[in-house]
């Protein structure tokens, strides 16, 4: 954002009139946010501009010196009182202060939201879409002749009533606190007109100050600007509010034109979900749709994995990993999730198809599905179903700048994101912990929420099913089923043509133990480029039977027990 304020004497003998603002350090800022605030004192009362300035001062030490746990509405009204109480006792007891009182106009930025914190008739304005709106109400008695006549004031009397109000902003919005030097000399639609030109914000605070002293109201004249450039992240709260504005409507069907998304091709048309291949008519981009289906299940289901999967896109940004498009403020008229069509093959897909997956073939995917995991982690985003349906290999100009060599795909993207554990978000229970059974850590069905270790092994069994055709290391596993996790299979039985040390690899990624697996999807893609570097494939290393057939290896061996205890007994008789 951009900020600057103005405040000029004008006609008066001094300036009563204060404003400042609190912009922080970034990490703090990210906690606190912007705290902007206009005060003007009461005029013809002694102490004006004290009051002014302790109000505003008093109001940002105030916000700071609280928990933004607490909310701005609480801390804001806290720190008003306790400034209106200081004020008043002054204004009490001090013959110099007699009387002393201000207005206060306070605009809180935190996240995405705009609070506003309001006493007097200082005003914040907005203009969003060239069109101004007073945002605040002022505690005036609204009769000609009475506009300087105050109906509260902070310091006026013991106890304050504070307005307070929430709005959502808006890139490009453009935020307005005057007091009402500026607003009694200039009508709304002179202001307009002002912020509409779009001059740079210290110009454009400037030039209303300039205009209003034109004017002549004789008063002193102060004007706040903030240009909203971008907004952060949105947050939990953020994505619940806008969520839970949007109603869950019966899904259209295939060649319906929703909020300006044309559905061409249905796509899947699941128990909770309808997914629709299509474009956005405003630009003709390729989308994929995706709408959920009205039902009480079905409503939590979809929501959480909205804002699962928005809060993700908002923070992550990885060339492997997938996106969902936001739709401009306003657009959205129901609950919905878009996402590019990328409109390529899925690993499972892939893998299937001949011919098998060679080994450079396999670790250009591995590599980058490893930093697509990589990326999640850094975040502190657990996956929790990264499967080869879950993969999309890309191999045209959407591809990542990672290019492979021909006939290699050229990139990937990881989606589904819908179940992923995220920090500060609540979870599923217990026993509902979410993933593909067959790609499931063992201790995952013990009831644990699952952490970047059983990410490793899903991605491990991923890349198991890749090399080997389709097989899975402990066999598939059936839905509502508790499989037993013992030695993995031998992913040289399946492929005997690749090395011995991506066997290996992949045995320490599936192992039950998770303390036996990579520390992290970075420490898997370092060992198979590390296992690459080393030349051409190492012949593989003879297994002993019981690695590659451990049932069999058993059955010999009890044979040859049988063998000998029916000899022991032949000779015994004999």
């Amino acid at each position: 954002m951009r900020l600057a304020f103005v405040s000029e004497q004008g006609m008066r003998p001094r300036n009563e009139d204060y404003a400042a603002a609190w912009l922080g350090e970034p990490r703090r800022r990210a906690l606190q946010g912007v705290i902007a605030v206009v005060a003007d004192g009461v005029g013809g009362a002694k102490g004006g501009r004290v009051a002014a300035e302790t109000a505003v001062r008093g109001f940002i030490d105030g916000m700071l010196g609280q928990s933004p746990a607490l909310g701005v509405r609480r801390t804001g009204a806290r720190a008003i009182e306790a400034v209106n109480r200081w004020i008043h006792s002054k204004g009490r007891t001090d013959p110099a202060l007699e009387g002393m009182a201000c207005t206060l106009t306070a605009a809180v930025l935190r996240g995405r939201r705009l609070h506003i914190l309001h006493v007097g008739d200082t005003r914040l304005y907005r203009l969003r879409d060239g069109a101004l709106q007073q945002l605040t109400t002022d505690h005036t008695p609204g009769r000609p002749g009475t506009s300087h006549t105050l109906l509260r004031a902070v310091g006026a009397a013991e106890w304050v009533r504070v307005d307070y109000a929430e709005h959502d902003l808006r890139a490009h919005d453009r935020l307005l606190l005057v007091s009402d030097g500026v607003h009694g000399g200039l009508s709304d639609a002179r202001i307009a007109a002002e912020l509409n030109r779009r001059a740079g914000t210290e110009e454009a605070a400037r030039r209303l100050v300039d205009q209003a002293l034109d004017a002549r109201v004789g008063d002193n004249a102060t004007a706040l600007l903030l240009d909203i450039l971008d907004l952060p992240p949105p947050d939990q709260a953020d994505l619940e509010s806008a969520m839970a504005a949007l109603p869950i409507l019966p899904p259209p069907r295939a060649g319906a034109v929703v909020d300006g998304y044309a559905l061409d091709t249905l796509l899947a048309d699941a128990r909770y979900s309808r997914v629709f291949r299509g474009r956005d008519t405003t630009d003709g981009r390729a989308v994929v749709v995706k709408f959920p289906k009205a039902g009480a299940t079905a409503e939590v289901t979809f929501r959480q994995s909205f804002l699962r999967e928005s809060w993700i896109a908002a923070r992550i940004r990885s060339p492997f990993v997938g996106e969902v498009l936001e739709p401009p403020a306003g657009r959205a008229t129901q609950l919905y999730a878009v996402m590019p069509d990328y409109g390529d093959e899925t690993l499972e897909r892939r893998l299937l198809r001949p011919p098998p997956v060679r080994l450079a073939e396999g670790i250009a995917i591995a590599t980058q599905l490893g930093k697509a995991v990589a990326a999640l982690h850094r975040a502190g985003v657990v996956h929790r179903d990264i499967k080869p349906d879950n993969v999309l290999l890309l191999r045209g100009p959407r591809a990542s700048r990672e290019q492979g060599p021909r006939g290699q795909p050229a990139g990937l993207k990881l989606i589904d994101l819908g179940v992923a554990r995220l920090p500060h978000l609540e979870d599923f229970a217990a026993d509902a912990a979410p993933g593909t059974p067959s790609y499931m850590a063992p201790e995952l069905f013990d009831g644990r929420p699952g952490d970047e270790r059983s990410d490793i092994f899903a991605l491990g069994v991923t890349l198991w099913r890749m090399w080997s055709g389709g097989a899975y290391p402990y066999g598939e596993v059936e839905a509502f089923s508790r499989p037993r996790f013992g030695r993995p299979g031998s992913l040289l039985a399946k492929r005997p043509d690749l090395p011995a040390w991506l066997d290996e690899t992949l045995a320490r990624a599936v192992a039950a133990d998770p303390r036996e697996r990579q520390g992290d999807a970075l420490e898997l893609v370092l060992e198979l480029e590390t296992g690459m570097a080393r030349g051409a494939p190492a012949p593989a290393r003879r297994r002993p039977l019981y690695e590659r057939d451990p049932l069999l290896a058993w059955k010999l061996v009890s044979a040859l027990l049988a063998l000998a205890l029916v000899a022991s007994l032949a000779l015994r008789a004999h």
